[in-house]
């Protein structure tokens, strides 16, 4: 390919779903759009510490649907459930002051089983580790390490870019175990950015990680025929 693509966007409608799941014409799909955007980074920033794999929505008439995907449900739902009445709190505070319609909000909260094989996690991971200063080769094989522990997992590939180690300049530097088929559209790639924030700079993070390639199940195929 001449252009690089992101990995999700390129299989939308081949293997992936839309992470936003509404239909509006108009003046609302202005809104719904803008609202979406601004709440899906409020809600990176505020559970950022929390291991989030991944954030849904789904919009009906006068409703809001949000699923929030995470390694330790534990620690947003709280003890007998505050943490996520308080979550609910917050989205609801965030709507009012945005100046939007406040639909009927549900928080569903799911359980990530195999962190180590979801690229959010692993790029928040890799951040972590950044954050604690430690060395970043260290940081990079430990998490390859892990990941390549699990059986779902045929391929990791980590980038790194920012002002690594003690040097003054800022470089790129990337580790891969396995294989990454990027071109290939069956290929199962979970793709994830994020950025660790450190004294002399930010340091940007990308995590690929291919699950190995879908194909269509014959048997259901006949009984479709």
């Amino acid at each position: 390919m001449s252009k690089v693509v992101n990995p999700y966007a390129h299989r939308l409608g081949i293997l992936r779903d839309w992470r936003h799941r509404w239909f509006a014409t108009g003046p609302k799909y202005q809104q719904y759009l803008k609202e979406d955007i601004l709440l899906r980074e409020f809600l990176l920033k505020e559970l950022r510490t929390m291991y989030i794999g991944g954030l849904e929505m789904e919009r009906g008439e006068n409703t809001l649907r949000i699923i929030v995907k995470t390694s330790r449900p534990g620690l947003i739902i709280g003890r007998s459930g505050e943490g996520s009445t308080r979550l609910r709190n917050l989205i609801v505070a965030f709507l009012r002051k945005k100046g939007g319609e406040v639909p009927e909000l549900k928080l569903d909260i799911e359980e990530i089983r195999n962190p180590e094989s979801n690229a959010a996690i692993v790029a928040y991971m890799v951040a972590e580790g950044l954050e604690k200063r430690l060395p970043f080769r260290r940081v990079l094989k430990q998490t390859i390490e892990k990941v390549m522990a699990n059986r779902d997992v045929k391929g990791v590939r980590i980038g790194v870019a920012g002002m690594l180690g003690t040097g003054s300049m800022s470089r790129t530097e990337e580790l891969k175990k396995g294989q990454i088929p990027l071109q290939t559209l069956r290929s199962d790639i979970n793709y994830a950015r994020e950025r660790a924030n450190l004294p002399l700079g930010v340091i940007g993070i990308k995590v690929w990680i291919y699950h190995g390639a879908v194909f269509a199940e014959k048997g259901k195929d006949k009984k479709d025929a």
